[in-house]
């Protein structure tokens, strides 16, 4: 007897575990996406690593921007790490099998995580927003007890709001199916081998992704809208360069984000005709955003490159 599953009587058949099958159309030959897929999470890991260190380690960065950017190194490392080690597992091991309380944990974590990257963006729209359109009130609104009470209010809001999700999930009876064709516990993917209704758990999902990632973009483009409305009035050149250029690069990574939800949406309409596409796409916006955002950061912003030319200098200094 498959020790997967146990009979619970004539009729039915209790799932114990899933099979993570990876991605459709291509399982033969899957495992050669993982050199890069590997290269990717530890250009994540490094790189987010790197930028926490030399926040930490630089006075010069004690400022409340580079702290949300600190926030935003953990919760890149949190979401690349919550799928990566298992899909490499899938691609080089054949280690498909997952067990329910796993999925659901990982169903939990990914849709924190992602919810998590949404809200420190509009923490720091804000942060740039008040730098900008309020530089005289900007030290006393925005201090480290707020990135404190901006970043646990995230963390609560997020956390609360996830947790009935793999609730609802794990309430469903799964009673025959347990390939999942993808290459992590996504929750439409996991709720679709249900054997009941999932109406609710579609509506939640729906509903989550609304009031969560929707009002958050709404939220972003209008502080954003705000503060070229606020530059355009700027007589100086040189004073409008300054305020677009510490704003630019929070701009790249917000448009490459809330872009990559809206295309996953667009495709995730034609995953009966192409399903590889989605979900190929689903793995690719939980790893590349993380490797992505430091780079970005260190390629636009003079004082972080200075920090990290500082702290290199000083791992040689202490090498030799």
């Amino acid at each position: 007897m498959d020790p997967s599953t146990s009979v619970t009587n004539s009729s039915s058949i209790q799932i114990y575990q899933f099979i993570l099958m990876g991605l459709p159309g291509i399982h033969e030959w899957q495992h050669w996406l993982s050199l890069p897929l590997a290269l990717l999470y530890l250009l994540a890991l490094g790189a987010n690593i790197l930028i926490m260190v030399t926040i930490r380690c630089e006075p010069m960065l004690h400022e409340p921007m580079f702290h949300f950017l600190a926030v935003l190194a953990v919760v890149d490392i949190g979401l690349a790490t919550t799928i990566m080690p298992k899909i490499l597992a899938i691609f080089w091991f054949d280690d498909k099998a997952i067990s329910l309380p796993e999925c659901f944990a990982q169903i939990y974590t990914i849709h924190f995580f992602f919810f998590m990257e949404s809200g420190i963006f509009l923490c720091m729209a804000v942060d740039r927003y008040i730098a900008i359109c309020h530089p005289l009130q900007y030290p006393s609104i925005v201090t480290e007890a707020f990135v404190l009470k901006a970043t646990g209010l995230m963390m609560l809001r997020n956390g609360l709001l996830t947790i009935p999700v793999p609730i609802l999930a794990a309430q469903r009876n799964y009673c025959s199916r347990k390939e999942i064709d993808h290459c992590l516990c996504s929750n439409l993917g996991v709720v679709s081998l249900a054997c009941d209704d999932i109406t609710v758990n579609k509506f939640y999902q729906l509903m989550l992704a609304w009031i969560l990632v929707g009002s958050d973009m709404v939220l972003v483009f209008s502080s954003y809208a705000l503060i070229l409305h606020s530059v355009l009035k700027l007589k100086s050149a040189e004073a409008t360069s300054k305020a677009l250029s510490t704003c630019s690069s929070h701009l790249i990574l917000i448009l490459f984000f809330y872009t990559g939800i809206i295309v996953l949406s667009v495709t995730h309409l034609a995953k009966k005709n192409i399903p590889l596409i989605p979900i190929l796409l689903n793995v690719l916006h939980n790893v590349i955003p993380p490797a992505l955002n430091p780079m970005v950061y260190a390629l636009r912003m003079h004082d972080l490159r200075l920090g990290f030319q500082r702290l290199l200098a000083l791992g040689e200094k202490v090498s030799k």
